[in-house]
């Protein structure tokens, strides 16, 4: 079989998803069309150079509607030869988008392939697309649908967290966060986002908090909690399914759950034939790819069951891993890895996630696997695990292997 290689890896800064965002005037098309150009240009290729592009985005509606992978590249300065496919899988959206173009190349469908994923959260807010396991009651009772916060905070009771271990996690987020950037650990791989004048209007992750201490986090209320006890009152749905429990600790709030954000990632990805062609080196091996379906009420746990499997299907163990990068949608996600596999946390989100940087749905997953290479580079280590939680149930995990 053909291996699949990351040639390069590029993210915009995250703005911050709101009115006052320094990206709130750029359109997921023209935003992503930036990340198609860099990735282009930096390389040397042309128009024609890739099979497809494989976009990932969570609400597909309006602006972000209608197959934005091929808007992307019609907006960009690819050949219009290039076609677009637009996928969703939630959160995990911009690292299937990888995962679907690796295997296609190693399956023989082309030779090289742009991947990755955006999402505009101040321009089309996370929801406005409806979801029927939500909407639907029919759907929302048979699955005994709760909202994710909810889902997060059965995490936080059924595996033992407090509110102190998700601040804790929270407050080491933006503190390594702020660390990478003053580093300028994220330099190779961030391109700035310019105006239609070729004026810079965003060149770091706006979201991060700096500064942010235990004291800061602690004055805060539980998100979720009103909505959990009150109206419409999920946590009794919560505990028809989990009886077990006689009551839900509500831990998560906004300071340690991921941040609302505007961004765009993408991942170069090709066979050797394509580096060569090219005149291309290779950074890192794609060596396996998973997705799993989970309990849809936790919803959340999903890293776990995706972590095992890939490493059963590579045949490799948890220790055989350097480096890990997994999604902060919430901190007991996180804590919950952790515990999980043993894992040190210091070999966790090295420079911090999306409880600091923010998490914009569909992008995310390109931008961790971004980072995790950047890091094994900076470092010298040879492998690492990406992975993610996904709405209504499910994991998606990647390995790559430094060349």
């Amino acid at each position: 079989m053909t291996e699949a290689y990351i040639y390069d890896a590029v993210r915009t800064p995250r703005g911050k998803g709101r009115k006052d965002g320094a990206l709130h005037e750029v359109t997921a098309a023209r935003l992503s069309a930036q990340v198609l150009n860099a990735l282009k240009e930096r390389n040397g290729l042309s128009g024609h150079a890739v099979e497809d592009v494989i976009w990932g985005n969570v609400t597909q509606v309006m602006e972000q509607g209608g197959c934005l992978a091929r808007t992307a590249v019609l907006a960009s300065d690819l050949d219009e030869s290039i076609p677009g496919l637009a996928i969703n899988r939630f959160c995990a959206s911009g690292m299937e988008a990888v995962n679907l173009a690796a295997n296609q190349v190693k399956g023989g469908a082309g030779e090289a392939y742009i991947a990755g994923g955006v999402e505009m959260m101040g321009r089309v807010p996370m929801g406005s697309d409806g979801a029927a396991i939500a909407v639907d009651p029919s759907i929302a009772m048979d699955t005994y649908f709760v909202p994710q916060g909810i889902s997060a905070d059965i995490i936080a009771t059924e595996y033992g967290f407090s509110r102190d271990d998700a601040d804790s996690l929270a407050v080491e987020s933006q503190n390594r966060a702020a660390a990478a950037w003053k580093a300028k650990r994220f330099a190779k791989s961030i391109i700035e986002v310019q105006d239609q004048n070729g004026l810079t209007i965003l060149d770091h992750d706006e979201y991060m908090r700096p500064g942010t201490d235990m004291q800061t986090l602690g004055a805060l209320n539980a998100s979720f909690q009103a909505m959990g006890e009150v109206m419409p009152g999920f946590d009794a749905v919560a505990k028809l399914k989990y009886p077990h429990l006689e009551r839900i600790n509500h831990i998560h709030h906004a300071g340690n759950s991921s941040g609302i954000v505007d961004g765009a990632a993408g991942v170069l990805i090709g066979s050797k034939e394509f580096g060569e062609k090219w005149g291309l080196k290779p950074r890192a091996r794609i060596r396996q790819t998973c997705k799993i379906g989970t309990d849809p009420t936790i919803m959340l746990t999903g890293p776990v069951p995706a972590t095992q499997k890939i490493l059963a299907d590579s045949g490799m163990s948890i220790s055989d891993i350097d480096l890990f990068e997994v999604n902060e949608a919430f901190a007991a996600v996180v804590l919950r890895f952790q515990q999980a596999f043993d894992v040190d946390p210091a070999l966790v989100n090295v420079n911090g996630g999306a409880i600091a940087m923010g998490h914009p749905l569909g992008a995310t997953g390109a931008i961790i696997i971004g980072t995790l290479l950047d890091e094994l580079e900076r470092t010298g280590k040879e492998v690492g695990l990406a992975t993610l939680c996904i709405a209504s149930g499910m994991g998606a995990a990647t390995i790559i292997e430094r060349v």
